[in-house]
């Protein structure tokens, strides 16, 4: 009995101590990475998706599950390989003229090269994607050493999710060339924090090369043609953004349009669907010679095409439909296991649904991580998918087989 005060004291305390540490954590873990007015996507503290579709992952586990199932692995789950063969490719130091040239990575990172101009997207070299060196690691290596990039002048930053926003990558970025970094609202104080300075513009604001104030995308047209110069718009996606648990949507999340003189190249960044409408806001501003376009990290129950936050193969038709149908690169998928689909689950289902729509598997094939592919120029759009089918062709089951 004697004992059993002082036990029953310091559970107490315990007690008291975790109900004031759920109080005041989340309030000193919140940050405020952006501070203007309202807006269609703003409420003065967070910003939201405008098309009325939550952020969420739709029909998935609780977070508590998904991180359980991430610290202890989940049986039911298909096997990825603990790691790919990758041969990496020395790019040449710049591709002239009307040619365009484009390798993949891995995950969201891709190296754009074309009218002279070195464009990379999400720059991600580390070996895990999260914080403190916790978080998925990789399981293929880069397709290019970073010791091998030739000197980079555009870097393009869609929101700050590890996997996305690689600090340590910026700030080797920044010390070895020192490009343009361009993100959206806020992101920019995360980029900020370790001294590494970035353009952070609304969705519909443009930026030229080395300039630090938005234009108008559409008078900026004739100059970049003009010009020979690039001109980079924030465009709408659908996602969310988060660096700790606390600081939900205090930064945009966006897709970029970057005009160039032989065709615009069109970023998705992370998204999901929403209203299915952002792309064709993105083709508006010129045609879209080349598109990176995310198709995995769609899976957390099992069946599941798609999430609130995440396009599977078949959103990505939509978008890629959306985009004008350009030649085009499915990304984000086989480098971090980010949900429960096998890892060439994906680009199996996505050349499958391609051949379901009627349409050439060839206009949005999946390469391999390092290997450099030639962007064919601009021409005449090919026919659209057949969404109807496809959608015909996922409730026959025909895909039920790709886990």
């Amino acid at each position: 009995m004697r004992l059993l005060k002082p036990a029953l004291a310091g559970l107490l305390w315990i007690v008291v101590v975790l109900c004031l540490a759920i109080t005041i954590l989340p309030h000193f873990l919140d940050r405020i990475y952006y501070r203007g007015p309202a807006s269609a996507h703003f409420d003065g503290a967070h910003f939201f998706n405008p098309d009325g579709d939550d952020d969420r992952l739709a029909a998935g586990p609780s977070p508590t599950r998904l991180i359980a199932q991430r610290l202890f692995g989940d049986s039911t789950q298909p096997v990825w390989p603990a790691d790919v063969a990758v041969q990496p490719s020395k790019p040449p130091a710049r591709v002239e003229g009307a040619a365009m040239r484009v390798t993949w990575i891995g995950h969201a990172t891709v190296l754009v090269q074309a009218d002279g101009i070195n464009i990379l997207t999400d720059p991600v070299w580390s070996e895990r994607a999260g914080p403190f060196g916790f978080g998925p690691s990789r399981v293929a290596a880069p397709g290019v050493r970073f010791e091998d990039l030739p000197r980079i002048d555009l870097v393009l930053v869609s929101h700050n999710h590890y996997d996305h926003m690689d600090l340590a990558t910026l700030e080797r970025l920044r010390d070895r060339d020192h490009p343009q970094i361009v993100t959206s609202l806020g992101n920019d104080a995360v980029i900020g924090s370790v001294g590494v300075r970035s353009v952070a513009l609304d969705w519909g604001q443009t930026v030229l090369d080395g300039a630090t104030r938005a234009e108008d995308p559409h008078a900026l047209h004739e100059c970049v043609r003009g010009c020979r110069r690039y001109a980079v718009t924030v465009t709408r996606n659908h996602h969310w953004d988060s660096r700790w648990f606390a600081d939900r949507n205090r930064a945009l999340w966006s897709s970029f349009v970057v005009q160039l003189p032989h065709g615009n190249v069109f970023f998705a960044g992370d998204t999901g669907l929403g209203d299915g409408k952002w792309p064709a806001e993105a083709a508006a501003l010129g045609p879209i010679r080349f598109a990176a376009i995310p198709i995995g990290a769609f899976r957390f129950e099992e069946g599941q095409m798609a999430s609130g936050s995440h396009i599977g193969p078949q959103g990505a038709l939509a978008v890629w439909d959306g985009l004008g149908r350009p030649f085009a690169l499915p990304i984000h998928w086989g480098t971090f296991r980010l949900s429960r689909e096998a890892r060439d689950t994906p680009p199996k289902m996505l050349d499958a649904m391609l051949r379901c729509a009627g349409s050439d598997p060839a206009r949005f094939a999946p390469v391999a991580i390092g290997v450099p592919i030639d962007v064919p120029p601009l021409g005449a759009a090919p026919p659209r998918p057949d969404m109807a089918r496809v959608e015909q062709c996922v409730r026959a089951g025909r895909f039920a087989r790709l886990r």
